[in-house]
């Protein structure tokens, strides 16, 4: 392993080639990235032209099996599930403090509530505009723009 040479004849310690061989291995399964670089099949020193295949027994062990992501749309589904959550949670906290700070008279709770309201109003805002958009291509025919 210690004859395995790098371009520009930098010599690399095990530790750093075994760092750089799980960084390029996460980086030839990111078909995103290939796609941004302009490659259909990933990329690495052995597909370079000219370049010496390189010592498939360096390669690290295989780590622990990792969960499948999950597709693009039920990605898209929960990221447009939080902000409802967030507008609801938001607007219940700001009633709250409003009332305990009526209440209470506590001037603590009463600026909390000037911080906390125009972000309920800006988030609620933000769904209002979602609701109003009209539906994508590949909404699956849902029928509320709401979730």
């Amino acid at each position: 392993m210690n004859d395995w040479d790098t371009p520009d004849d930098v010599r690399l310690s095990p530790r750093e080639r075994l760092a750089l061989l799980r960084i390029e291995a996460d980086l030839q399964q990111d078909r995103r990235l290939a796609r941004a670089m302009g490659s259909v099949e990933p990329t690495g020193p052995a597909r370079r032209t000219g370049a010496a295949p390189r010592d498939r027994t360096a390669r690290p062990a295989a780590g622990p099996a990792q969960r499948p992501r999950p597709n693009h749309r039920q990605e898209r589904g929960r990221r447009r599930l939080w902000l409802p959550l967030a507008v609801l949670l938001l607007g219940a906290a700001s009633v709250f403090v409003a009332v305990m700070g009526i209440r209470t008279s506590d001037p603590v709770l009463l600026w909390g509530f000037a911080l906390l309201w125009p972000l309920t109003l800006l988030q609620a805002f933000r769904l209002l505009c979602r609701a109003a958009r009209p539906p994508r291509s590949g909404s699956g025919g849902r029928t509320s723009p709401w979730l």
